[in-house]
């Protein structure tokens, strides 16, 4: 397969799914929105992945390329076509689709969380609860027409959602390598974000907690994107044979 990813800060990145994807054999293609690049023809790609960034879905003033990606975004969803957003990309499919993100009530969650997954195909193999981790202001308070929680934790009711069996979101972070704590935490909004929840100078224990807590995640995040692009190319195989 070919994917496309939408990046909206060079930082981040799709990280170990990088490694999952050429274990497979497939390629990808990051498009850098925040940095002018045009979305290319949809139609050469057959999985989309987007990414998180320090923006807001709403700040389409600030950032006016929002509102082309909401529509590809929304193309290629109500096309049936394979999807996973993560973070920002995970409130982009709601906002696209007909749902809502807002920023939270309760303070940001930053650092290491589990989240209480439901049983679906994309978490298959992981368990009822899955380490993960979070950096976010922000969530879906809304799901889109048709969707549906697929995980949630005390602090924020969707972390996971899924539209039909294609197109999925992810408040919560699992692509991480060693460098990205220390790669968001260059990140001004990031960094302030952090220090309104964990106070000044917290970046290296959040560092520390990552490295501990890296077995877990990385295994955790290799299933889960592994359980994707099963679950795009089960898609793509349906939809040549209708």
């Amino acid at each position: 397969m070919r994917l496309l990813v939408f990046q909206h800060i060079a930082s981040e990145h799709p990280g170990s799914f990088r490694d999952v994807m050429q274990a497979y054999g497939h390629t990808w293609e990051a498009v850098e929105l925040d940095e002018g690049e045009d979305i290319p023809p949809l139609d050469d790609y057959d999985a989309l992945l987007v990414m998180g960034g320090p923006m807001d879905v709403w700040e389409e003033a600030e950032h006016p390329w929002l509102v082309a990606e909401k529509v590809a975004i929304r193309e290629w969803v109500m096309a049936g076509r394979p999807y996973l957003g993560m973070c920002l990309g995970h409130q982009l499919l709601a906002e696209a689709c007909g749902g809502e993100a807002k920023l939270m009530t309760a303070p940001p969650e930053v650092g290491i969380s589990r989240v209480t997954l439901s049983p679906d195909p994309l978490f298959e193999d992981v368990g009822e609860v899955c380490t993960c981790f979070q950096w976010h202001g922000a969530e879906v308070t809304k799901l889109p027409p048709g969707g549906r929680i697929i995980a949630t934790s005390p602090g924020c009711a969707i972390q996971a959602q899924a539209i039909g069996n294609h197109a999925y979101g992810l408040q919560f972070h699992m692509e991480l390598t060693h460098t990205t704590a220390a790669e968001w935490g260059a990140i001004p909004q990031y960094i302030a974000a952090l220090e309104r929840v964990k106070g000044p100078g917290a970046l290296p224990g959040i560092q520390a907690s990552v490295e501990q807590n890296f077995p877990a995640l990385h295994s955790a995040a290799t299933t889960i994107f592994s359980n994707f692009l099963n679950i795009a190319a089960r898609t793509i195989s349906a939809q040549q044979a209708a």
